[in-house]
Formats: C-alpha cells, sequence, structure tokens
C-alpha cells in the first residue's frame, strides 16, 4: 500500500512543525504517537517518527518541554510530553512571528508589495 500523499511540502512542515507541536501541547499532556495523530486530523498530513521525536528532544533541551512517564492502561508505559512556561512564551512569540510572516508572504504573492512600514512593525 502506498504511503499517503503529503498535503504540504516538506519544507514548508519544517519551518511550522515546532509551532505546531508546542500548539498541540498547549492543550495538555499528550504522547508523541497521539500528537502525530491530532496533526493528521488537523489536516497537516502524516508526521513520521523519525521527525517528531528528535523534535521533541530538541524542544524539551531548550526547557520548552517536559516529560514524564506513565503508566499504561493494561499495556506499556508511555511517555506524556508537557509544555512548560517557557514553552507557552515560545508558542505565543513564535505563533505571532509565524503569522506575521504569512500575512507578509500572502501580500507578496498577491501584489507583488511588502506591508508598509506600519503593518510591518505591528507584526514584530
Amino acid at each position: 500500500m502506498p504511503a499517503p500523499e503529503q498535503p504540504w511540502p516538506s519544507d514548508w512542515m519544517r519551518g511550522v512543525l515546532g509551532t505546531c507541536v508546542l500548539r498541540t501541547l498547549a492543550d495538555g499532556p499528550v504522547y508523541g504517537y497521539s500528537i502525530a495523530q491530532r496533526l493528521a486530523e488537523a489536516g497537516l498530513g502524516a508526521v513520521k517518527g523519525g521527525t517528531l521525536y528528535p523534535l521533541l528532544a530538541r524542544l524539551e533541551k531548550a526547557g520548552w518541554v517536559t516529560a514524564e512517564w506513565r503508566a499504561g492502561d493494561g499495556g506499556p508505559g508511555r511517555k506524556y510530553y508537557v509544555l512548560t512556561e517557557n514553552g507557552r512564551a515560545e508558542l505565543e512569540s513564535s505563533a505571532r512571528r509565524w503569522n506575521g510572516f504569512t500575512d507578509l508572504t500572502r501580500q507578496f504573492i498577491a501584489t507583488g508589495e511588502g506591508p508598509t512600514d506600519t503593518d510591518a512593525e505591528e507584526n514584530r
């Protein structure tokens, strides 16, 4: 069976995946496979473990996420990821910057021009 087609180019996903994972964790502790499911259900496509788990390790190393093992219900334990206060601040900052970037690129693609100086200041 062929792999499902990714809806977005991989370089686009690399640019925003960390922010999307932080946003997923903002809803509460969750384990890796569940993060991947939620991203797929949101329309972002399949995120492989070889991409997700190294990203989670980087987020943990940055202090934006902590991890805790929890016993499984009749099965093996799972590693749950929890957003820290620093992670919440990074999510807000990253989301603000990403929104500014997408606004700028949307405008440029539509008109061939960038934002006015006032628009650019609002997104910083």
